[in-house]
Order: structure tokens, then C-alpha cells, then sequence
């Protein structure tokens, strides 16, 4: 069990004692009552130290996590609460909580049209009615598009990676002719690029299924879910976008972006890895350290003539043909316009 968990177990026995009238605890006491409701709640021994539990009641008076309780100690020996009413669990809000109870409501609001989050509309509702919040206008605006095609989806997917289900899923890529069945373990959804993407196992390897090529998604009763125990964070570190490769190694890129440029590739950095490397005049030589992706080139892309891939020369060429390939559309419909 975690430590936060355990503090927060100790909180509410703590407050439970201190708040009880018909019995007198003594410091002693509520170390042994700390001790077994971490014992109900882990089913195994759990001594909790005096200097612990000291500490515990020296957080609840302080300012520390808004409590303040009033714990005093009487005959020099018994704790409790010196008002019988005040509980931790009613510790009154003060108009900064409001303030900032109502822009997350706000914010939370902008979820409200995806599927995942239609049983939310309720506890917004309430927290909205219960904060009396004013402003219905929202000041923050999250990029998002409650029109992408596979929203729907999101919910069975993740009760799926959640239950740890085996799932069959028709599938029609751009590519293909006609849908595909994949049976699937799902491990992760993935947001990139306002589209979204499901990490799964398919025949033993890695896949990223787009959510809007799917056409029909179904549990798979029979087979035994293959659990990678994936973290989204580990998993993606080494790339931008959602491709991961189980075999290709980051790379060093090395990039140059233009003066008018640089300055958001600064504030907005393309990868966590990246760093400068030299600045001048003309602009500021970036690195980072990735997996060559197609995530990756369409970023680079992006820049058009402002920036300038240095590193690694095969990155580089791609760079060149998809540029002189994009420069000769152009040139042949000047041609056109011309006749």
C-alpha cells in the first residue's frame, strides 16, 4: 500500500477517536487503533510507530493540509477534538477553494459531450450547483473535436483494457480494400494529433489501431488476455506521435530553425529530450533523441523552409525528395496555368 494511503488511513481513524465522546484516548490508544485499521485494510501485521502518529497530529493542527484541527490534550494524558462538532471530513471552503473548484468545473465541462465522460454530467452538476458557480463561460478552451469518428468507441475500449478483455475488431485501414477482423489485447488509448489510438497486442506484437477505421468492436470470450503491463509514459518516451518500433534504436537529430522561428520551438519543445546546441543570428540549432517516425517527419515537415534536418543523412534525403516532390506539384501546376 502506498504511503500516501497509508496517511490518509491513519487520517480517518485519527479523526474518528478524536471526535468520539464516550471514550478517552490516550496517545498509546491511538497508535494501537491506527495499527489495526491498517491491519483491516492490508490484512497483515502493520505496526505504526509513536513518532508517526505525532506527526499525524501535528499535520492535522497545521495549515498543512487545510484541517486545523483543534486537538487537545486534557489531563495530560487524553487527545480529542476541544469542539465536539468539528470533523476532518468538515472542514469548511473558503472563496479561493470556490474559485478554483469552479474553473475546474469549467474545464471539466469541455468533456462533457464525449462518451466516456456522459455519466460525469451529473457530478458536474451537482459540483457546479454546490460551488454556486457563476462564470458558464469558459475561459480555458481545450483543443478538441466531439465530431471525430471513433469517439464512440472509447468507452468499451477502455472497460476492455480496465477488465483485461480479449477484443475482435473489424478494421478498415485507408489502405485496404475491404475491413479485416483483428483479435486484439488492448493495453493502452493514446491521443495524438486530436485522433486517437489504441496500443494493443496483435499475433504477439505491437499495434496502433486508429479508432476511426473501426467498424466493429466485440469481446472475445475464449482467449486469455496477454497483459503487457505497459506504462504510457516508459512506453512512449523514445518517440513523437504514437509509432513505436520494438527494435529500432532513438537516433540523434540535429535540426536547424530559422530566427523567427526558434522561438517556439523553444517554448514548445518537439520531444522532452530536446536541447540547443548553438544559436546565431540566423536562427538555433536544436537535438533531440527519437525513434525515426512518420509522426516525426510530418512535424518536420511542418516547418516547411524554416527548418533544416542536419542529421541523421537518411532523415536528411527524405527530407529532400519529399520537398522536391511537394516543389514539382507546384511546378506542374504553373504549367497548367500558364496554357
Amino acid at each position: 500500500m502506498s504511503s500516501n494511503k497509508n496517511a490518509l488511513i491513519r487520517y480517518k481513524t485519527l479523526d474518528k477517536c478524536l471526535k468520539n465522546k464516550y471514550r478517552k484516548y490516550t496517545l498509546e490508544d491511538l497508535i494501537d487503533e491506527c495499527s489495526e485499521a491498517l491491519f483491516e485494510y492490508e490484512g497483515k501485521e502493520s505496526f505504526v510507530s509513536k513518532r508517526t502518529v505525532q506527526l499525524d497530529l501535528q499535520n492535522m493542527r497545521s495549515e498543512k493540509f487545510g484541517y486545523e484541527a483543534p486537538i487537545e490534550v486534557y489531563e495530560r494524558k487524553y487527545y480529542r477534538y476541544s469542539d465536539p462538532d468539528y470533523s476532518i471530513h468538515n472542514i469548511s471552503v473558503n472563496e479561493s477553494d470556490l474559485k478554483a473548484m469552479n474553473n475546474a468545473v469549467q474545464i471539466l465541462k469541455q468533456f462533457k459531450d464525449f462518451s466516456m465522460f456522459k455519466e460525469m454530467n451529473g457530478v458536474i452538476q451537482k459540483l457546479e450547483d454546490s460551488i454556486h458557480a457563476t462564470s458558464h463561460k469558459s475561459i480555458i478552451h481545450l483543443d478538441k473535436n466531439e465530431q471525430l469518428k471513433g469517439l464512440e468507441h472509447i468507452d468499451v475500449l477502455y472497460e476492455s483494457i480496465v477488465s483485461k478483455k480479449v477484443l475482435r475488431i473489424r478494421y478498415k485501414s485507408f489502405t485496404a480494400r475491404e475491413a479485416n477482423i483483428f483479435t486484439v489485447h488492448p493495453q493502452l488509448l493514446k491521443e495524438y494529433n486530436n485522433r486517437w489510438f489504441l496500443i494493443c497486442v496483435y499475433k504477439g506484437k505491437m499495434y496502433n489501431l486508429a479508432l476511426d477505421r473501426m467498424e466493429h468492436i466485440e469481446q472475445e470470450e475464449k482467449a486469455e488476455y496477454i497483459d503487457k503491463n505497459l506504462d504510457g509514459d516508459e512506453y512512449f518516451k523514445d518517440i513523437i506521435g504514437v509509432t513505436v518500433s520494438g527494435t529500432m534504436k532513438p537516433r540523434q537529430v540535429i535540426f536547424f530553425v530559422d530566427a523567427s522561428n526558434a522561438p517556439y520551438v523553444k517554448t514548445k519543445p518537439f520531444h522532452k529530450s530536446q536541447e540547443i546546441i548553438s544559436e546565431t543570428e540566423e536562427g538555433t540549432v536544436f537535438k533531440i533523441c527519437v525513434q525515426i517516425n512518420y509522426e516525426l517527419e510530418r512535424l518536420l515537415l511542418g516547418f516547411g523552409d524554416c527548418l533544416i534536418v542536419h542529421q541523421p543523412k537518411k532523415l536528411r534525403i527524405r527530407m529532400q525528395e519529399k520537398f522536391r516532390s511537394g516543389f514539382s506539384n507546384y511546378k506542374n501546376l504553373n504549367a497548367e496555368d500558364e496554357d
